[in-house]
Formats: structure tokens, C-alpha cells, sequence
């Protein structure tokens, strides 16, 4: 479930006098951490088409891992990223595109048998890959030629259903992994690179058209962080509709900070998996990479705050913070917030090195793991905390109050299960 987030924005004025962090400076930064994270996205993804591109061209096993990777080395800006989703309408409208999850995956291609139907969505099993001709909403529709436009303008959420994410990310990691049946035991999706041999040797069926899906998903991948990229240069929308007006700006950056840090990530990408015990709550479930996608997430957060951001080739931008401001308003608030930050950051990475070591999120999620359990609920209460203190912050600013986005499974737990 998606909540829209409703931020405030009439009466908005900095109380007091002129503060030497200039608000107008701060927003700058803000928007340049945008600008690199975004062609951060970009370039990496341009990356993946390459190693797409490899792997179409010569399915092996090494062309397989190598696109894997590549889409894992493309997951680290990008969730740099998500904290400009919030507070900015034009980011927010387009995400979906990008990066939307859950997915009924059986839209895309063929997945276990018991895992094909989904009484709510009617296209959960569909398998557009094995299926040139299909229907939806009750029209025939020709699906001969998988093409960007295809998967963007008919298949992406078709019927009106949000699971039906045909775009983005997630797509294109079902493709290179394939679902992960282990539950919540140990492994990863282990689609063969047989999946994509053309001609004799195929294996899933359908290989040609497997390979067209994967290429014209990672092209469209591609084109959108163009966009965006774009939106967020010298003279693009994105970036005007902040800097335009400073307080503006710095409302969209605490809403971005407080709605990714409760409702979005402690909410419904961590505490509401753990609540299921459900590992297709996993934010990147085929890959088993979620430790990342949270820990990233994270840093995103504080990246705002303390206004730098490290590229990957290694620079740094940087440039007045948001952390300034409030540190000359309330000293004791930017204290206690960067500490806050920081350690919802360890706590994520705790996480992570949990991960890295053999114990994967979903295994994390397992009813009855007592180490998982508190290894989530710690970056979860760590996340929660530091809405708070965000929320002080726009007290201190004086600035008029923003909307935190939401989520049941923090604001009415009895909920989940109803």
C-alpha cells in the first residue's frame, strides 16, 4: 500500500534572524547531492546495459554473474536516491517506474505453479514472455514485439493493479535471478544463463523473447534516469522547484528525510516483512541483496542532513548542510540528530554484515529467529527514534509542519492482519 505523502507548505518562513548557514546555500547542496546521485544512477545503469548487452550476446555463467553484479553495483546510488522521493511531487511521480515492489513476477515470466495465482490480480500468471498474444481488461493485445514502449505504456501496473510492475529495477533482477523459492531458508533466486542461449540449449522456453524483455527493460531503465538525471542539472524542473524557493526546498528535504526514515523504510520495508515473516516483503527478494538496498537507504538519510555525498569513483560533494542551520538554532537538537543518524546507519550496517556473513535477510525474517528479529527491530526503532528528532527540526527552523508518510504496521498494527 502506497500513502501519498500531503506536505504543508502554506505560511512557510524561517523564524528569527538571518542565519550564517544561508538557506538558499543549503538548498544548492541539496539539489547538487541530487545532480551526482542521479547521474551516479545513470552511469551505473548504463554499466548494467553493457553487461545486459554481454550476456545476451554470450550467455555463460561469467556473463550472468557479471550482469548480476552490475545491477548490485547500480543499487548503491540509486538508493542514495529515494530520500529526494518525498517532499518532491516530480520524483515521487515518477518512481514507480524505477523501482516499484512487490511484483507478482508471474506478469513477466514463468515462475513455480503455486505461485502463479494471485486472486486479486487476474494477470498474475501471465507470462508475457510465453504469451504473444495477450489479454487485457477483457482487449486483445498484441505482444509480439517486446520494446520499451510495450513494457511502459501496456504492461506496467495493466489493469489498473500496482503488482503488475512490468519496468524498473525489480523486473530486471527477476530476469537475472529468477524467484527465489528457499523462503526463508538460505539462497537466492538461481535462474540458469541457460534461460537466455538462443536456440538449441534454451532452457524456461522462449529465450529469444526472455532476451528481448531484459534488453528493452534495462534500455528503459536507462532512458528514465536520463530524465531524471536531467530534472535534477542546472535549469532542470526538478531542481528549480526547490531552489526557487529556499523554504520550500528545505521542507522538501526534512519531508524527505522523516517520510523515507518512518512510514517507507521502518514501516513498510522492514517492520511489516518481520510482522509477516514474509520474505516477499523483501525489498530485493530475488537477489537476496535487500541488506544493501537498506543500508543505502540509510546513508541517504544522513546524506541530506550532513550535506555531502561520496560519488563512486570516490569525490565527495558537499557544500552548506542542513545540519548547520539547525545547529545554530538548537545545538542540542543537531547533536542528538546527527547521533541519531549515525546510529540508525550502524544499525543498518549491522544488518548488512550480518548478510554478508551467510545470514540473509529473509533468514532474518524466519519465525522464531531471535538474532533476526532483533537485528531488524534495532534499525527499526533506530529509524522511528530518528523521525523525531527530524520532526524537532522543523520546530527549530520554525518552518510550518510537514506530513511524515505513514504505515500500518507502526500506526495500527491490528491492521496487517485484518
Amino acid at each position: 500500500m502506497r500513502l501519498r505523502l500531503a506536505v504543508l507548505m502554506s505560511s512557510v518562513a524561517l523564524a528569527g534572524p538571518a542565519l550564517a548557514a544561508d538557506p538558499a546555500a543549503v538548498v544548492e547542496t541539496y539539489a547538487k547531492i541530487a545532480e551526482a546521485g542521479y547521474g551516479d544512477s545513470l552511469s551505473t545503469a548504463k554499466a548494467l546495459q553493457a553487461a545486459v548487452e554481454a550476456l545476451i550476446a554470450t550467455p555463460s555463467d561469467e556473463t550472468l554473474q557479471a550482469a548480476r553484479a552490475a545491477w548490485m553495483a547500480a543499487r548503491v546510488p540509486y538508493q542514495q536516491t529515494e530520500v529526494f522521493r518525498f517532499g518532491n511531487p516530480i520524483v515521487d511521480e515518477w518512481e514507480g517506474k524505477v523501482n516499484a515492489w512487490p511484483l507478482d513476477e508471474g506478469l513477466i515470466d514463468y515462475v513455480a505453479a503455486d505461485t502463479a495465482v494471485n486472486e486479486e490480480n487476474p494477470l498474475a500468471g501471465l507470462n508475457v514472455i510465453a504469451t504473444p498474444k495477450i489479454t487485457i481488461a477483457g482487449q486483445e493485445v498484441d505482444a509480439a514485439e517486446i520494446t520499451p514502449d510495450f513494457l511502459s505504456g501496456t504492461l506496467h501496473e495493466a489493469d489498473g493493479v500496482e503488482a503488475n510492475v512490468a519496468t524498473g529495477y525489480h523486473a530486471i533482477e527477476f530476469l537475472l535471478w529468477g524467484q527465489d523459492l528457499n523462503g526463508t531458508g538460505p539462497g537466492a533466486g538461481n535462474r540458469p544463463y541457460t534461460d537466455y542461449v538462443q536456440g538449441e540449449g534454451c532452457t524456461g522456453g522462449n529465450c529469444d523473447r526472455r532476451a528481448a524483455y531484459l534488453r528493452a527493460a534495462t534500455d528503459l531503465l536507462v532512458a528514465d534516469l536520463e530524465y531524471m538525471a536531467g530534472q535534477w542539472a542546472e535549469g532542470g524542473e526538478a531542481r528549480a522547484a526547490v531552489t526557487a524557493d529556499p523554504q520550500v526546498g528545505l521542507l522538501a528535504m526534512l519531508t524527505g528525510m522523516g517520510s523515507l526514515s518512518y512510514g517507507e523504510q521502518a514501516g513498510e520495508r522492514m517492520k511489516l516483512g518481520l510482522m509477516l515473516h514474509d520474505p516477499e516483503e523483501e525489498h530485493d527478494c530475488f537477489s537476496d541483496n535487500t541488506h544493501n538496498s537498506h543500508f543505502y537507504d540509510g546513508v541517504g538519510i544522513r546524506n541530506v542532513y550532513t550535506g555531502s555525498y561520496t560519488r563512486v569513483d570516490g569525490s565527495v560533494v558537499s557544500g552548506p548542510a542542513l545540519g548547520e542551520m539547525v545547529a545554530e538554532k538548537d545545538a542540542a537538537v543537531d547533536t542528538q540528530l546527527r547521533g541519531e543518524l549515525d546510529a540508525s546507519v550502524a544499525a543498518l550496517q549491522a544488518i548488512k554484515t550480518a548478510a554478508e556473513g551467510g545470514f540473509a535477510y529473509d533468514q532474518m525474517l524466519a519465525p522464531g529467529s531471535t538474532e533476526g528479529e532483533a537485528l531488524i527491530l534495532g534499525a527499526v526503532d533506530a529509524l522511528v527514534t530518528q523521525t523525531k528528532s527530524i520532526e524537532r527540526a522543523v520546530s527549530v527552523l520554525g518552518l510550518s509542519k510537514i506530513s511524515v508518510e505513514g504505515s500500518d504496521s507502526l500506526d495500527n498494527p491490528n491492521a496487517v492482519f485484518q
